[in-house]
């Protein structure tokens, strides 16, 4: 991944944005509420993909007030992956943050991924305590972090959870593809980087509806699966670099 070189502050939040005007305020007043009291610079990055609901108006509205907002759009309809990717690409920070911006994930939890991160740790990925979905979404969850374990190898408790937090520098040899968000941990893993768990709130949606079901993710998600199993025995360390004479 390419990843900009100009660092200046130390927390990139990135939220990808589909339909979520109604959301929007809410989420910005929370996750300045959690990170301002850490007394550590920050930035918002709402990447909009193409949304047709009036979400990029009240990004705009809301940059008035909080300078911390950067707005990324994006010409086409891409997806959640190359969301992340496009906000992680141009984030400026020393640590990135995604976040849902359905208010799912609960931005005061973000004290709690931060203070699991360290130079030990590349990535906190969060497990959801208690999920807040249909049974469908649920059972569907469930049967696919078996099987992606079972033909991955790895283990991950909660992969359809893509609230992390990551050092930026771990994720400059990542490969870029559409559903990378799913396989974001397992990735660094097999780079030789250290990755851990920890439970995260997870509330019910209230306003908008979910923009990713079962139907469209199955066959990829297998597909997927069988990809990174290839890839665990392909892939190259990323920490292979020791120094130069």
């Amino acid at each position: 991944m390419q990843i900009e070189n100009d660092t200046q502050v130390d927390i990139s939040v990135v939220a990808p944005v589909f339909n979520e005007e109604d959301n929007l305020e809410t989420l910005t007043n929370e996750i300045v509420a959690a990170i301002s009291p850490l007394k550590r610079s920050f930035e918002i990055l709402y990447v909009d993909d193409k949304s047709t609901d009036g979400s990029l108006a009240v990004m705009r509205r809301l940059k008035q007030n909080t300078p911390q907002i950067r707005i990324l759009r994006h010409g086409i309809n891409s997806g959640e992956s190359a969301s992340s990717l496009t906000g992680m690409a141009k984030a400026r920070g020393k640590v990135i943050i995604t976040i849902d911006a359905d208010l799912q994930n609960d931005p005061a939890d973000i004290p709690l991924l931060l203070e699991h991160l360290n130079e030990e740790v590349a990535a906190v990925c969060g497990v959801r305590r208690k999920r807040e979905d249909d049974w469908v979404k649920r059972i569907s969850s469930k049967t696919a972090n078996a099987f992606r374990n079972t033909v991955t190898g790895d283990r991950i408790a909660d992969a359809g959870c893509t609230y992390r937090a990551i050092r930026r520098d771990a994720l400059r040899d990542i490969p870029v593809f559409n559903g990378l968000h799913r396989f974001l941990p397992t990735l660094l893993r097999l780079q030789g980087f250290h990755v851990v768990e920890v439970l995260v709130n997870h509330r019910p949606r209230i306003a908008g509806v979910s923009k990713y079901g079962v139907g469209n993710r199955a066959w990829r998600g297998t597909v997927d699966c069988l990809a990174m199993r290839w890839f665990r025995k392909r892939s190259v360390s990323a920490l292979r670099f020791e120094g130069e004479d």
